[in-house]
């Protein structure tokens, strides 16, 4: 993995860059489209990287453990290959699914025992299983295991839980030296920051993760129900102490103003179920704002999805028509509905990138962001 910084912006944090994987490059900063089971909802691997060029997505560890199993993945020489996809991939450890089965699981020093959600059978995560089943999996990116705390953990709870992360990254990156990838290129690991919204906890996550010195670094822990500026604020204490010269990735996150916000304060990479969850609820994001297309007054709107993007989608497909086809229940409009969504959020990216070229992406910024939020 190589990571270059290209431009900085002359009043934020905001950093362009460029990552370059196993699989290609990703100029940074980036927003990663979700596929959870090794699937982008409602989205093929054509589209993705045809129509939006999306040059890193997601898988889970944790749910693709559980199905397809890792022999499945083994015998089909990993997820690249299952899928048909040839770009780069990042697996989440699988610790926050884990962490989020609270009546299903036992967390202890080795690791974390836990019941399938599929079907209740009983299966056990430590650091080294996880970096195991993420070579068999091939993704370019590996996160190390971690306990993710509710956002309501108590201090002590929090220290507890992210002194215990520490160990399992130390033991996760033992681990991932011991072992060679199993497909012919090479995977990279990377840390999570841990620490709820506690600053001097955050910032002890930070410091002994840095010693421990990987490639890139991971904030975890935010999104999960505290205000905006609680998040904000835990991404500034971070990042004044992850390093300048390697990526930053908040993890599941979110809205466009929350990217914007976290790229302003120095974050490369993000992603978030949103753009698709939300789509095929009928919320679609525009680059003149947000509407709910299920709403009566889009039923003879024949203006296009999305005048201010260039895509097939949002200039061949009208607001009366993909309203139509949620009132019909047809899937071709939670297909419209994730490519916009997905178009939208990376569009942004990209256009923040540009922005922060220039050295103007801070005028931009506070300009866009009432636009997109807006709701129409």
């Amino acid at each position: 993995m190589e990571f270059q910084i290209e431009a900085t912006d002359s009043v934020t944090q905001a950093r362009a860059g460029t990552l370059t994987l196993s699989h290609g490059i990703v100029p940074t900063p980036i927003f990663m489209p979700v596929g959870t089971v090794g699937s982008v909802k409602a989205v093929q691997p054509r589209e993705l990287e045809q129509d939006l060029d999306a040059p890193i997505i997601l898988g889970n560890t944790y749910h693709l453990y559980l199905r397809p199993g890792i022999e499945v993945l083994r015998q089909a020489g990993g997820l690249h290959a299952f899928m048909g996809w040839k770009r780069n991939l990042l697996t989440d450890s699988g610790g926050y699914q884990v962490f989020s089965l609270a009546e299903r699981r036992t967390i202890q020093e080795e690791g974390v025992e836990f019941r399938s959600h599929l079907d209740g059978s009983r299966h056990f995560f430590s650091p080294e299983s996880v970096i195991d089943i993420q070579r068999i999996i091939g993704s370019d990116i590996m996160m190390v295991l971690d306990e993710c705390p509710p956002a309501d953990a108590s201090r002590t709870y929090a220290r507890q839980s992210h002194e215990l992360t520490l160990r399992w990254a130390a033991r996760c990156k033992q681990r991932f030296e011991e072992t060679t990838p199993l497909y012919g290129f090479e995977q990279t690991l990377f840390p999570i920051v841990q620490g709820v919204t506690f600053p001097e906890i955050r910032r002890a996550s930070a410091q002994q993760l840095v010693a421990m010195d990987f490639e890139g670094y991971a904030i975890g822990g935010l999104s999960v129900g505290e205000p905006a500026h609680q998040m904000y604020a835990m991404v500034e204490v971070v990042n004044e102490i992850l390093p300048e010269n390697k990526p930053r990735y908040l993890m599941g996150v979110g809205t466009p103003e929350n990217i914007l916000e976290n790229i302003a304060r120095g974050v490369d990479m993000f992603d978030c179920v949103m753009p698709t969850r939300e789509g095929r609820n009928g919320r679609i994001y525009t680059t003149q704002g947000i509407l709910n297309i299920k709403n009566r007054k889009w039923r003879t709107d024949f203006s296009p999805l999305d005048p201010g993007l260039e895509t097939y989608t949002a200039q061949h497909f009208t607001k009366a028509y993909v309203h139509h086809l949620f009132k019909a229940g047809e899937i071709l409009g939670l297909q419209i509905a994730s490519l916009q969504n997905l178009s939208l959020y990376l569009w942004m990216v990209r256009e923040a990138r540009k922005q922060i070229i220039n050295r103007q992406f801070a005028s931009w910024k506070e300009a866009i962001i009432p636009q997109l939020m807006q709701r129409l």
